[in-house]
């Protein structure tokens, strides 16, 4: 395990909540037309939504619901060590954006909660695969602390992509069996 100075973890979530609200600040000025680079389901025209739909969102309550969420998420994984880290959010990113893409709903999905969804299940069970105190700590905080979170996995609000929520979930857990012992 490489583990991050705290220097460096926050510049690392400087990074990621400076691009961000970089990417929110100009779909506000720009009337949100950047949204068109969100995912769109077998459309290939949107196949680089996979990439772009995380830094996207429908409005400012859209954004904010996501950003200290990811942020913080993001803070605790980072416990596990660069590598792990550095993999499973790749794991999460892209892997669930390319199963939005091939299985999801015909509609535009944007949105961080994808990689939210995918760092709460990765935190929830990657103590677990890990066998260290205080990482297992960290899982059992989560998981009481945000446990309800696994709702959102449903189809239970029409305008919400639970299929980014379900894959990124997903692919979190997947992340923590791969490569939490690692950490």
């Amino acid at each position: 395990m490489t583990p991050w100075t705290m220097t460096t973890q926050i510049r690392w979530l400087a990074a990621i909540a400076l691009s961000l609200l970089g990417v929110e600040f100009l779909n506000l000025i720009l009337a949100n037309s950047p949204n068109q680079f969100g995912l769109r389901p077998r459309d290939v025209s949107h196949l680089s939504g996979i990439v772009t739909a995380p830094w996207l969102h429908g409005s400012l309550t859209h954004f904010a619901s996501n950003f200290l969420p990811l942020l913080l998420f993001a803070g605790l994984a980072m416990q596990w060590g660069r590598a792990v880290f550095i993999k499973s959010m790749l794991l999460i990113w892209l892997g669930a954006g390319l199963c939005v893409w091939v299985l999801g709903r015909n509609a535009m999905h944007i949105g961080a909660s994808g990689i939210v969804y995918g760092l709460f299940g990765f935190l929830v069970v990657a103590g677990f695969y890990s066998k260290k105190l205080h990482l297992l700590l960290i899982s059992l905080v989560i998981a009481f602390l945000y446990g309800g979170m696994i709702f959102g996995v449903l189809p239970t609000q029409r305008f919400v992509s639970f299929e980014y929520h379900f894959f990124g979930f997903v692919m979190g857990v997947l992340s923590a069996r791969l490569w939490a012992k690692t950490g």
